[in-house]
């Protein structure tokens, strides 16, 4: 029998045909090696371990096999009163396990532990009606309400109720290194787990750091009303009868097509495709669209840049471009339409020619004032909290890259911060040598996204609040309010003399690469505008990158351009694999060797952070967090090298 488990319930309440595709290797699934979901299930697992340490004397079910899982549960249970960790419970082919289950007599309490976070002065959780689930606590409530079915169902005879067990926001640390005592560790067959430290002590748990909500209420709504059901009305106990056995029986459940297939783990990527693997993405919706292949070489409304009304295209039968017209899109409306008929119009009259508002950018970039800089931040946001006083999920910027242009052309990558040191709050210490690099001059700082900006107005508020002497806190405080803008719910307001110019905001205005797909992210802006550009072709096919002419910080006589298939290669997949010497890193290699976005850097950090590791690993993971960070402020010059060129050095 194949059991419908809460994993595979939250994927069939995603999109039910996904059932289908789970499991079977012929399938491409990206899910399998996502490093930001994993940098997720890392935190989740530490969460998940400080949990029990509130529900001490429990008993945990270690055991990976449904079978014994079950023996050793049913046996725990006979007792009057115990307390379960990972408890197996079944009905008929439904089959669960429960994060923490507190049984007193003939009550039996569930709690479902979560590192999503709640804030105890906002926690509501229906919409403004009452009626229906927030889309952002869907997953979680209706996981819950799944959980509390199959043990209402297997005891009948017992009370039951269901609790969310989430991190508290408003909560703060008792101690400082407490989550230093959560490692994470891997077993013979590298499946990884948290060992919780042995210096673990009651002052750490005095003060907790998890709220539970109780969710009956909820779990009832989503049950009796529509707010458990579907797109196709069915309601939420039908829905679980129903995923149980197509899953069982292998059936495919007919496919809905909405905006989230274009984030569906099962689309095969080219690369997937040429080694044999199947697209689930592809078969939903040729079956649903009688599409041929080639129907799949142009873009369609899924690829829309920040279009909202793809569920309502998609249900009219405007999916492709060239079902798509003026008035549909109205782009006099607004640049935010304008800038998605432009994209529209380019895959319609089959124009790969780059879009550029010359006089408008000329307009913009005269404003700017030399040298330039560019900065880039790599940040994450622990569950756990470093140290006393902290609150769980305060954000965390262990990283900074700085690149100059001079205004002769010069370029120099000036300078950069990494912190690696464990258990470290490093904010602070970011901010003072930040404020080294960018505080000698008056040039224009860029940033390429909010996220700068979003994090120093964070570290600022950190400052203000803190109750530690830091001496040099006011011109620390002066710096940020330089460079940056207050956030809108900011209660103290300003706009700093070199408020960041926000590169993301200019590519918006001013600058359309119709090889970037419509996304305006960097990472598809780059190499689009690397294949575009015959003078950053000329420049960067030779090896003139970290040399006399291009001072570098991490790299040695680099080229950043080369070729494959006819096309230039993404310069993030040109950064050199971690762990190269094999004698060194023992079975290192199986891990993901790669650093090529936010969420492995992520995953990186947190390693070094959770993980017991020798020298050269750390060493290896440190370089490789450098030269991502050092590629990404890289890549905005080379950005605005393009915009230079095309501005002012051609007709």
């Amino acid at each position: 029998m194949k059991y419908l488990t809460k994993s595979k319930f939250k994927l069939a309440t995603e999109c039910p045909t996904k059932l289908f595709y789970t499991g079977k290797k012929q399938y491409a699934n990206t899910s399998l090696d996502n490093p930001f979901l994993e940098a997720l299930a890392e935190g989740g697992f530490q969460v998940g371990e400080l949990a029990k340490q509130y529900f001490p004397g429990g008993h945990n079910i270690h055991t990976l096999n449904y079978d014994e899982a079950l023996k050793q549960t049913n046996k725990l249970l006979e007792q009057d009163e115990v307390v379960i960790y990972e408890a197996a419970i079944k009905h008929n082919n439904l089959f669960i396990r429960v994060d923490i289950l507190v049984k007193r007599g003939n009550y039996i309490k569930l709690y479902e532990v979560k590192a999503k976070s709640i804030d105890l002065t906002d926690n509501s959780f229906l919409t403004k009606n009452g009626k229906k689930v927030l889309a952002k606590w869907k997953p979680y409530l209706f996981d819950i309400a799944f959980q509390r079915y199959v043990v209402r169902c297997a005891f009948p005879e017992s009370v039951v109720t269901a609790y969310l067990y989430l991190v508290n926001k408003n909560s703060t640390a008792p101690t400082s290194g407490l989550n230093q005592k959560f490692q994470i560790v891997e077993d013979k067959n590298r499946r990884k787990g948290i060992k919780v430290s042995s210096s673990l002590n009651d002052e750490d748990l005095s003060k907790e750091l998890l709220y539970k909500v109780p969710v009956d209420e909820y779990c009832d709504l989503i049950f009796d009303t529509e707010a458990g059901e579907d797109e196709r009305g069915v309601s939420f106990k039908k829905r679980i009868n129903e995923y149980a056995k197509s899953y069982d029986k292998d059936i495919k459940i007919k496919p809905i097509l909405s905006k989230e297939c274009g984030n569906c783990e099962f689309k095969a990527s080219q690369k997937d495709l040429d080694s044999g693997k199947i697209s689930g993405y592809h078969e939903c919706w040729k079956q649903q669209l009688n599409w041929p292949d080639k129907d799949f070489e142009k873009p369609n409304v899924l690829n829309l840049w920040n279009f909202r009304a793809k569920d309502k295209f998609i249900q009219e039968g405007k999916i492709k471009f060239s079902d798509i017209y003026e008035e549909d899109i109205k782009p006099d409306e607004s640049p935010t339409k304008a800038r998605q008929w432009l994209q529209i119009e380019k895959v319609k009259n089959n124009d790969e020619s780059v879009w550029l508002d010359k006089s408008g950018l000329k307009k913009e970039m005269d404003s700017w004032i030399f040298p330039l800089h560019f900065i880039d931040f790599e940040t994450t946001a622990m569950a756990i909290p470093f140290n006393q006083g902290r609150r769980p999920y305060e954000g965390i910027a262990f990283q900074f890259s700085h690149h100059i242009v001079y205004g002769d052309g010069r370029i120099e990558h000036k300078g950069e911060y990494i912190n690696t040191e464990r258990g470290i709050f490093p904010n602070y210490e970011f901010v003072r040598q930040l404020k080294e690099q960018l505080d000698k001059d008056q040039g224009t700082i860029f940033k390429y996204s909010n996220h700068e900006n979003t994090y120093l107005n964070m570290i600022y508020v950190q400052l203000q609040s803190e109750q530690a002497d830091v001496k040099d806190k006011d011109e620390l405080c002066n710096f940020i309010k330089s460079i940056t803008k207050s956030k809108k719910d900011s209660v103290e307001k300003w706009c700093g003399e070199r408020n960041m110019v926000d590169m993301l905001e200019v590519v918006k205005d001013y600058y359309y690469n119709p090889m970037t797909g419509g996304s305006n992210s960097i990472k598809q802006v780059l190499p689009a505008t690397l294949n575009s550009s015959d003078y950053l072709k000329e420049k960067y096919s030779k090896p003139i990158y970290g040399t006399d002419e291009i001072s570098s910080k991490n790299f040695k006589d680099w080229t950043w351009f080369k070729f494959e298939d006819g096309t230039v290669k993404d310069p993030y997949k040109l950064l050199p694999l971690m762990f190269q010497d094999a004698d060194k890193c023992d079975d290192l290699l199986n891990d993901n060797n790669e650093l090529k976005d936010g969420g492995a850097a992520m995953t990186a950090y947190a390693r070094m952070q959770f993980e017991q590791m020798g020298d050269y690993e750390r060493e290896e993971l440190t370089n490789s967090l450098l030269k991502y960070c050092e590629l990404d402020t890289f890549a905005m010059v080379m950005i605005y090298e393009v915009w230079r060129e095309m501005v002012y050095l051609t007709e």
